[in-house]
């Protein structure tokens, strides 16, 4: 601003320094005598100018035992020509007394004679300003706090060594503006900041900021910034004051607490998502899927193919030796072709002693890599081109944790870093480990079950025919679906027994209960049919046999039908326990129907007759014999599923395998709780 300028815009707004001390000003003549008396003396010492004018400063202002000293300082500063300063009593005109400090120096007039000039201030006044200016010059230089003052262009104009030392800028703030000193950070927030509270004098608190510093640039650190403007007495805006408080252990606290709340939420969230099913890769790909993005990028769960029986921590495998797994599940934040990285496709995987994964599982211990190279790489994908596609892919931390239940290892959870930047660290092994042992008892419940159903359920079909016999003047095709869950399965059956003179013997049963004690059941019912039929007795006769033998096999309940064909006579003569109707097919002739048979009880009620119902059958016509757990569900009635079942047959006339096949296929649901056996019986013409 010009000289010009400063005039036109008028002095400034009293304030300040001066304002405060508001000092008095009195010229003596070479005599002591007042020949200036400003209002400020008027308003200090209480004369007038009238009252002043003329008189001795001594007898005016001075009692009798300070005069001598306080003459000295005028006239001493006008003898020799240095300003002089001192306190002296001063009385008031009211009689009361007040230390003024002086302050003088010699004047020279237009004609050569020369005159003291005298500046004083109220001692009070002034030990107050230099009590406060004390204060806070040493509460600004020892404040913990980071203090600044800008100027209106925001340059500093002042800083304490905080935030000094905040900034990394040791005495190379002055003079700088906000861009220049905070060039270490994004400071155009900050800048926008300073400049609304310049504009609005409304302060802005607390404003939060994040960055490294050139005295720490390794290490992120936080700011809390409070700002407002700064003014004169007058409203005359002088700049802005700026507070700064290192929040960084706060601001670490708070991220580490976040990062414990979603470590939390994301092992609740594997609770609930892994072992959903018994399903063993099920398992495994819900293990990967939670494990991804918010841990890893990539994700493999590498179960061992076969894992050995026992207890205890001790895994009894050699450091150095390869291990077979499972072909792994997979899950990837990025590109499918990235995903199979870990891991191959197919059968089981066979992994060198050298791969990560094969040492993490035999020492049974978590392998934290924070940053790979080429050789690393090299010993965690399965394969060169599997090693380039991660390098590429920007694979830079990995981490591999066990599967461990009771002391045993099933597996073990691969990990990899790509687009995420930061390197795995502790907090992660503890979170992988934990979600690790959670899947790991899933996997182990499993595998049991898988054990325990392969086993239900190769009983169940070692107890059954592996093929229908060829039986003269018959056509036969039969099915048995195992239930989904290992505890349903169990009773279904079905056989075909040839019989003296070509007869044969058709039956369909299902033993009430489930698992493998049913499964036994069966297996003994079967073998008590075999033996009765041989005897060629009639139907209503074997089942009463059943019946008794039905009654003391461990309180078990059975439905069954039994029919023997006989294609001499072109007849089947069919009885029922308890079981549903089996269907009559004669295509060309009629629609498929539901054989009218007397129901009779299920086989161990004991006490209950049987009936024999006789039916004639001609070359083509089929007797479709099958269990309960191809009709009935939990939300159809069964007259509507029977229904479903006659028009299946009515509209595909297909050969006996493919109708087998179909009524599998369209009336079984995936889940279904209840195992199935059919059995489709197709008269042939004689020759």
């Amino acid at each position: 601003m010009s000289a010009t300028e400063v005039s036109r815009a008028g002095p400034p707004p009293p304030g300040g320094a001066l304002t405060v001390l508001d000092p008095s000003a009195l010229v003596l003549d070479a005599d002591g005598r007042v020949v200036l008396w400003g209002p400020q003396a008027q308003e200090l010492f209480g004369h007038t100018a009238e009252d002043a004018l003329g008189r001795p400063v001594g007898a005016l202002l001075v009692d009798p035992q300070h005069r001598a000293s306080a003459v000295e300082l005028f006239t001493g500063a006008v003898a020799e020509g240095v300003a002089r300063s001192g306190t002296v009593p001063v009385r008031h005109r009211d009689g009361s007394t007040r230390l003024v400090q002086f302050r003088t120096m010699r004047l020279r007039g237009a004609d050569g004679g020369y005159f003291a000039l005298g500046i004083a201030t109220d001692q009070a006044a002034l030990l107050r300003v230099e009590r406060d200016l004390a204060l806070s010059e040493r509460l600004v230089s020892q404040s913990p706090i980071g203090l600044a003052v800008l100027d209106p262009e925001l340059r500093y104009l002042m800083v304490n060594p905080t935030l000094e030392r905040l900034n990394g800028l040791s005495g190379r703030h002055l003079g700088l503006t906000v861009r220049e000193a905070l060039s270490f950070m994004d400071a155009e927030p900050v800048e926008a900041d300073m400049e609304r509270v310049l504009a609005t004098g409304v302060p802005l608190v607390n404003r939060f900021s994040v960055g490294p510093t050139p005295a720490d640039p390794g290490r992120e650190h936080a700011w809390s910034a409070s700002y407002h403007r700064l003014e004169d007495r007058g409203g005359r805006v002088l700049g802005l004051a700026v507070s700064v408080v290192d929040v960084t252990e706060q601001h670490q606290a708070t991220l580490e607490a976040a990062a414990a709340r979603r470590r939390l939420a994301q092992v609740a969230d594997a609770s609930v998502r892994i072992g959903s099913t018994l399903d063993l890769d099920t398992t495994a790909d819900e293990l990967a899927e939670v494990c991804v993005p918010d841990l890893a990028d990539l994700a493999a769960v590498h179960v061992l193919d076969c894992v050995p029986a026992g207890r205890g921590e001790g895994v009894a495998v050699p450091e150095g030796s390869p291990r077979a797994f499972r072909p792994p599940s997979v899950a990837s934040a990025g590109p499918s072709p990235v995903a199979s990285a870990l891991g191959g496709a197919g059968g089981p995987v066979r992994c060198a002693a050298e791969r990560l994964i094969t040492r993490c599982v035999n020492a049974a211990l978590p392998i934290r890599l924070s940053r790979l190279d080429r050789r690393d790489l090299a010993h965690i994908a399965p394969d060169p081109q599997s090693a380039a596609l991660l390098a590429r892919a920007g694979a830079h931390s990995y981490l591999a944790v066990p599967l461990i239940v009771r002391g045993r290892v099933l597996g073990a959870l691969d990990l990899v870093r790509c687009g995420n930047p930061v390197p795995f660290d502790e907090d992660d092994v503890v979170l992988a480990t934990e979600l690790a042992a959670r899947a790991a008892v899933c996997v182990e419940h499993a595998r049991w079950y898988q054990h325990q159903r392969h086993t239900a359920e190769t009983l169940q079909r070692s107890l059954l025919p592996h093929r229908p016999p060829h039986q003269a003047g018959l056509e036969i095709a039969v099915r048995y679906q195992a239930a989904e869950a290992v505890c349903d399965i169990g009773g279904d059956w079905y056989d075909a027994i040839p019989l003296p003179d070509g007869k044969t013997a058709l039956i369909i049963g299902d033993v009430m209960g489930s698992g493998i004690s049913a499964a036994a059941t069966m297996g003994q019912l079967r073998t008590a049919t075999r033996t009765l039929a041989a005897l060629d007795l009639e139907p209503a006769a074997v089942l009463s046999h059943l019946d008794r033998i039905t009654a003391d096999l461990d309180h078990r309940f059975a439905t069954c039908v039994y029919a023997v064909h006989d294609p001499q006579r072109s007849q089947c003569r069919i009885s029922s326990a308890g079981h549903l109707p089996p269907v009559l097919v004669r295509p060309g002739r009629a629609a498929p129907a539901l054989l009218d048979l007397p129901t009779g009880a299920p086989l161990g009620v004991g006490g209950v007759p049987f009936e024999t119902t006789c039916l004639d059958l001609a070359a083509g016509d089929r007797l479709v014999l099958y269990t309960d757990g191809l009709v009935e569900t939990r939300d159809q009635p069964i007259d509507a599923r029977l229904a479903a079942l006659l028009l299946l047959l009515e509209r595909h006339r297909l050969p006996l395998e493919e109708t087998c096949d179909l009524l599998l296929r369209a009336l079984r649901r995936p889940g279904d709780p209840d195992d199935v056996a059919v059995l489709i019986a197709s008269v042939q013409p004689p020759g």
